[in-house]
């Protein structure tokens, strides 16, 4: 699930997805740079799961070498993780649901990007799960997206969106 929030001139892309696994396991996921490694459509030379702790994140797939620091400005294992990457909030909460997760995810995202930015994400989203299951396709970033129906996804958030 994907939503837009507008709030002044910014912009809020949040998404939602359930997985089958427990928020501890979904939390080193999103922290432990080798597991970033599989599926975030950035690599981390650092654990992003310390408040204070400054990382160095690189894009992968982007045209052009783009890496940015970050600080982590909140960390509580294994329900909310807040940092910047490349100018944007991003804010992570994980709830436990059912026998797993419910992660969703709110990031700052240039109005002309939404609908690229939700079909990226929703590609990463299900690499992720392929990831935790057990059964690893490898990420799949920037052009390889294309082989992954990023257009078709793209198209359906731009017309649910209307940009």
């Amino acid at each position: 699930m994907a939503q837009v929030r507008k709030d002044g001139e910014k912009w809020t892309l949040v998404l939602v997805r359930e997985l089958r696994h427990s928020p501890e396991k979904v939390w080193q996921a999103l922290t432990d740079p080798a597991q970033l490694r599989e599926w975030a459509p950035f690599d981390a030379d650092g654990n992003l799961g310390t408040v204070g702790s400054t990382v160095k994140l690189t894009t992968v797939g982007a045209p052009a070498l783009h890496v940015t620091e970050t600080k982590v400005t909140r960390a509580d294992p294994p329900e909310v993780l807040e940092y910047n990457w490349g100018g944007f909030d991003m804010r992570w909460r994980l709830d436990p649901a059912g026998g797993g997760t419910r992660l969703t995810l709110w990031t700052n995202i240039d109005r002309r990007y939404i609908s690229m930015g939700a079909a990226g994400w929703q590609i990463c989203f299900d690499v992720l799960d392929h990831h935790l299951s057990g059964t690893p396709i490898g990420r799949i970033v920037g052009p390889e997206a294309m082989k992954f129906g990023w257009q078709r996804l793209n198209a359906e958030y731009a017309k649910q969106f209307g940009s």
